[in-house]
This record gives C-alpha cells, sequence and structure tokens, in this order.
C-alpha cells in the first residue's frame, strides 16, 4: 500500500505542475476582447465572439522603439494586452532596442523561459542561476544571428557592447510572462521597504539606501 500511496502522490505533483504554466486553449481561438457584453470570460480575458474575429485580431506591427533614456534601451512587448489574439496561446514575444552601451537591467519572468535572438549588433547577456546553485553568472557576447536562452524565474540583463545600435527579438513562454525589475522593485516600491531591511540585508549604510530609494528608477518596458 505504501507504495501506491507513493505513486499517487508523485502523480499528484506532476499534475500540479503540469498546471503551473498557461493552461493549453480548448478552442481554435480565443482574442481577447474589452467588451464583455458580446464575449466569454475565459483564461483572465474575454473572449471575442469568434464570428466577429478578424486576421487584424492576429495583426501587430511593431516599430523600432526611441532609446534616449536613461538606460539607452526600450522593450516594446508584444504580449496578450498588445495582441488579443495570443490569448490563450501560451507564448508573447519583444523586440528590444538599443543605443550603444544600453543596458536591460536585471530582471526575471516569473511565468516565462526567455529565448533572444540578436537582429544587429552585438550584446552581453547573461542570467544568474539560484542560491542552490551557488547563484553562478552564465554570460556570452551575442552577434548578430546568435542564439541565447534564459530559464524562467531566474535573473538575467542583455547590454549592448558596440557602438553602433543593436536589435533583439525575444519569444517567451507565456501570453503574460510578467516582469520583476530587481533595482525598480527594491527601492522604488509603494509603500516603500524599510530602510533598515535594505541596509541589513545589503550590509549597507541606511544613509546610502535613502539615497538609493530617493533616485527616479527608469522602467525601459513600454
Amino acid at each position: 500500500m505504501k507504495t501506491v500511496y507513493l505513486v499517487v502522490a508523485i502523480l499528484a505533483l506532476a499534475s500540479s505542475a503540469a498546471y503551473a504554466y498557461d493552461p493549453s486553449p480548448l478552442q481554435d481561438f480565443c482574442v481577447g476582447t474589452n467588451d464583455p457584453i458580446n464575449g466569454v470570460f475565459v483564461n483572465g480575458k474575454f473572449c471575442k465572439d469568434p464570428k466577429l474575429v478578424t486576421a487584424e485580431d492576429f495583426f501587430l506591427h511593431v516599430n523600432a522603439a526611441n532609446v534616449s533614456n536613461p538606460l539607452g534601451a526600450q522593450v516594446t512587448p508584444v504580449f496578450d494586452t498588445q495582441l488579443l489574439g495570443l490569448n490563450t496561446f501560451g507564448v508573447s514575444l519583444a523586440r528590444i532596442d538599443f543605443a550603444p552601451y544600453g543596458l536591460i537591467p536585471p530582471h526575471t519572468h516569473p511565468r516565462a523561459t526567455e529565448i533572444l535572438i540578436v537582429i544587429e549588433g552585438s550584446l552581453m547577456v547573461g542570467f544568474v542561476s539560484s542560491d542552490l546553485d551557488k547563484n553562478r553568472l552564465f554570460t556570452k557576447v551575442l552577434n548578430k544571428g546568435d542564439v541565447f536562452v534564459f530559464p524562467i524565474g531566474l535573473i538575467h540583463f542583455q547590454l549592448n557592447v558596440g557602438k553602433v545600435n543593436a536589435v533583439s527579438i525575444s519569444g517567451l513562454g507565456s501570453q503574460n510572462p510578467g516582469l520583476i525589475t530587481i533595482a525598480n522593485a527594491l527601492f522604488n516600491s509603494t509603500p516603500p521597504i524599510s530602510p533598515e531591511i535594505l541596509a541589513k540585508a545589503f550590509q549597507m549604510d541606511k544613509s546610502l539606501i535613502g539615497h538609493l530609494q530617493k533616485q527616479p528608477w527608469y522602467n525601459n518596458n513600454n
């Protein structure tokens, strides 16, 4: 009987893990709509009446972004919010434009693995493994046509190491991968995290923490 219980427990855990990500769709498409009168609520959004769906619901043109900001880089997301036809498909995309030496600062996507391809320029990219893996840094310089994968939930970054603009495209394994930019979350939360907590965590003087909390932390995600 113990063996039976063990097998049941393993199957239960496997079943729970299977539902930890975006659920599989049960229809051809479920174009999101903000009109609940003519929609059906599915997976966090109302579905547009299939009879009213057109090719435009699955189309979006993405322009180059303005990179004249403090970080010198800008993300243009193509998530279910921007492209309603993505609803329930479990994937999304982002275009990232970089000025010379522009940076996408350390951040995580709690619900998605990210795969990035460089379209133009050269990027230094990297991610840090978890505490259990001793926070190892995996980093590489990528050139046009190179591809790199950032595992789900791990802190990662991208830096343009060239003297010219760079462009990359990222595919993400969720229609809404989420974003936590580490510096913004820690030093620009609302309400602020207690300086005593951050000073002890970072082993810094509390006055320096106060200085960091007063900075205008920029969010380079549209």
